[in-house]
């Protein structure tokens, strides 16, 4: 074929050009998909390993002080709601960290190193001091009982296994059912603002911050509610972690039934809504709301007002003219103390939602923890060329015995107190001995009440060693305190870590947080500027004036070794005490349980009526045993209401005393009597048809001398539940 040109394997340099062509085209079209897709979608960051766990820590709810409070009087008897512990695991591939937000007043230093014992004993090094975090949400009427420290123990009337024992085992369940589940996921953030459900309690303190720093804030408290959505790989929502700074005291001291109060009725309700069909405490998903920065923010909204007059209480020092600082009281929105419960709860929970339905920032980067322990009783701190400032041994203030306005004191104390009152100074310092100089210098103008930095017998009165720790996942950083920072305390403190981990490269735009109430309570932590005043939160700010001072010396040097990645270069301090010997209890066990003449436990004394409505409310008493003499009452119930199905022939529980519907009323009668009354508060969504309300507990009696514990349950009548009294 003579004067026809060829090419090598037969093909032209048109068919090549083309072939080329068409390949480029191909690779520029998948650029542009993909540049479309990731515009849409944001980049794909490597998940996460989340585990999220929740489990009951609800201990014996009888006879047993309630902490928070410390009213004497304020003895358990029955359940409002259950209290449980919720844990958040997170891992990187390379590290991880654990936090843990528990119905509970604070966490003592006590139970949190019975808690890492048994984590350790359970998992080794996994899961350690330095990236475990364990924050009480502050409910004031979860059981007291497990601390170490003297002032602590005599309020609660001691150191009590059967308090303590629920929580630790509680909280190491949570931690043990996050394990369980950890898998690949995703975490998103959102923040917003809930401004209807807090008001700060001492306003005149705050007053006292520079008015150029004041100035920066719209509100003298914080009002943001920060927010984490934890999904799975296909976006399917697996857990919540919310924090907003207030005290849950929405239940007054009048409340002697254990509960989780309006932070708790936020998880019940959200937790609720995410797992549909399931009883409280139960599904997958778990919603953790956590304390902030509350020192001195409070949910009761309406403000203080003189109980006896109506009028507003003295704005300086919160007390009346006839009756001081016990007529005056701060109330909540709602028509008594569990319909505020219900208001703020509920306010706390649909901002929330809000915020979880629209993250869409997706937190990404390593986990990071830093941890150390600090002798909080001598940290030095050069503050100018001149001067250097220092802590004190511990110590309350006159003020600290008036109380706030959630729940004033029981004596003649008065907020603002900045002179010590003779009468008082020589009772208490004639028996638990007078400051010395260098402590009454130390802690001025504080005129000091209990002198606890110098109290040891039979143990030290208050911790000297405590915990600070800072946790980050990716651009979230957690700082867990250890006690009630006041607003502006937490605002400079986020500021100092904010500004401390931004100096790197890694750590842009964070959020920084403040978990409450963390790893070992010391009370309050005021600005400088708001313990000048005295008032309560300044007064239990028990090391000094410069107490925030060194918290944020502390803080700092965390962060920046987080951000430079300098963690293992940090000294872990003193390890605080664990004691074995002088730990004592003052509570009495439970006594032989007695009963009416011809009666069984668990017969019904007071009996249903044959109809209600919804809305009404079902009460029904039964004979009882004590319910301490139930043991370990975890993941059980007092209470059921049932619905009788007609189809199947069966009765279905659609209540426990764990729901929000139901109160369990326990009265200790005389001659060792006692009796459970059970209500059920019918929502106006009840399906109509039959029910029925049981109860069950168990009784103690004596046999050959030895004390028998036995199970008893009693059934009420059927009733049944229809929308009108008119029927047929």
């Amino acid at each position: 074929m003579a004067g026809r040109k060829t090419v090598c394997c037969g093909v032209t340099p048109l068919v090549a050009t083309l072939g080329a062509l068409f390949i480029l085209v191909t690779a520029v079209g998948v650029t542009l998909i993909t540049l479309m897709v990731t515009w849409k979608t944001g980049p794909q960051h490597k998940p996460y390993l989340i585990g999220v766990g929740r489990a009951d820590c609800t201990g014996p709810p009888a006879d047993i002080p309630l902490m928070g409070y410390a009213k004497s009087q304020q003895m358990a008897a029955g359940i409002h709601t259950r209290l449980y512990s919720r844990a958040f695991i997170i891992d990187d591939g390379r590290r991880r960290v654990v936090f843990v937000t528990v119905d509970v007043g604070m966490i003592s230093q006590r139970l949190r190193l019975e808690v890492l014992q048994a984590l350790q004993e359970k998992y080794g090094d996994l899961y350690r001091q330095d990236n475990v975090v364990l924050s009480g949400t502050h409910t004031h009427c979860g059981l007291g009982g497990y601390f170490q420290y003297t002032l602590f123990m005599l309020s609660s009337k001691g150191y009590i296994k059967e308090s303590i024992k629920p929580l630790v085992n509680g909280i190491v369940k949570s931690i043990d059912v996050a394990h369980g589940n950890m898998k690949p996921g995703r975490i998103y953030r959102s923040r917003g603002e809930l401004d209807d459900s807090s008001i700060n309690r001492s306003p005149h303190s705050y007053l006292n911050n520079p008015e150029d720093e004041r100035q920066r804030y719209k509100w003298n408290t914080d009002k943001q509610v920060v927010v984490l959505k934890f999904t799975d790989l296909d976006g399917g929502g697996i857990g919540m972690l919310s924090w907003f700074a207030v005290h849950a005291v929405s239940m007054n001291y009048t409340n002697r039934m254990v509960s989780s109060d309006n932070m708790g009725y936020a998880s019940y309700l959200l937790e609720q809504d995410k797992n549909p069909g399931e009883l409280p405490g139960q599904g997958g998903f778990v919603a953790g709301f956590s304390s902030s920065n509350l020192g001195d923010v409070s949910p009761n909204t309406k403000g203080p007002h003189c109980m006896n007059t109506g009028l507003p209480c003295d704005y300086l020092n919160s007390s009346c003219p006839v009756g001081g600082t016990m007529m005056c009281k701060a109330s909540g929105p709602g028509e008594d103390m569990f319909d505020s419960t219900r208001i703020i709860g509920h306010n706390i929970y649909r901002t929330a939602k809000e915020l979880y339905a629209n993250a869409t920032e997706e937190v990404t980067g390593f986990v990071h923890s830093a941890h150390q322990w600090v002798d909080m009783t001598d940290v030095t701190l050069q503050i100018n060329d001149t001067h250097t400032v220092s802590t004190c041994k511990p110590a309350l203030g006159h003020s600290f015995a008036a109380g706030t306005t959630d729940g004033g004191g029981d004596l003649n104390f008065t907020q603002g107190a900045v002179e010590g009152d003779p009468f008082w100074d020589g009772i208490i310092g004639g028996l638990l001995g007078k400051p010395s100089n260098k402590t009454q210098e130390c802690h001025h103008p504080k005129p000091i009440l209990f002198n606890t930095g110098e109290m040891n017998r039979p143990l030290p009165w208050h911790p000297q060693i405590v915990d600070v720790q800072i946790l980050t996942i990716g651009s979230v950083a957690v700082i867990a305190v250890p006690g009630e920072m006041t607003t502006m305390s937490g605002r400079r403190l986020r500021e100092a870590v904010k500004q401390e981990l931004e100096s790197e490269g890694e750590f842009q735009d964070s959020e920084v947080v403040i978990a409450g109430l963390s790893n070992v309570y010391t009370h309050y932590i005021t600005t400088y500027e708001e313990y000048q005043v005295q008032r309560y939160e300044g007064a239990s700010t028990i090391y000094g004036p410069h107490t925030l001072s060194a918290y944020l010396h502390k803080y700092r040097g965390l962060a920046r070794a987080i951000a430079q990645d300098r963690v293992s270069d940090l000294p872990t301090g003193p390890q605080p005490p664990f004691f074995q010997k002088n730990l004592f209890n003052l509570l009495r066990d439970a006594p032989i349980d007695k009963k009416p003449k011809n009666s069984r436990f668990g017969d019904v004394l007071q009996q249903v009526y044959p109809v209600y409505r919804q809305g009404d409310v079902v009460s029904v008493t039964f004979v009882a045993g004590n319910p301490r003499n139930s043991g370990d009452i975890r993941e059980k119930t007092f209470v059921t209401v049932e619905i009788y199905d007609n189809r199947t022939d069966t009765w279905e529980v659609v209540h426990t005393d764990a729901s929000w519907e139901t109160r369990f009323h326990w009265l200790k009668g005389s001659n060792q009597q006692s009796n459970s009354t059970i209500e059920w508060h019918i929502s106006p969504s009840a399906p109509s048809g039959y029910y029925r309300i049981k109860h069950f507990g168990h009784y103690k009696q004596r046999k050959n001398l030895k004390p028998v514990i036995t199970p008893y349950e009693g059934t009420s009548d059927v009733f049944r539940v229809t929308a009108s009294f008119y029927y047929q």
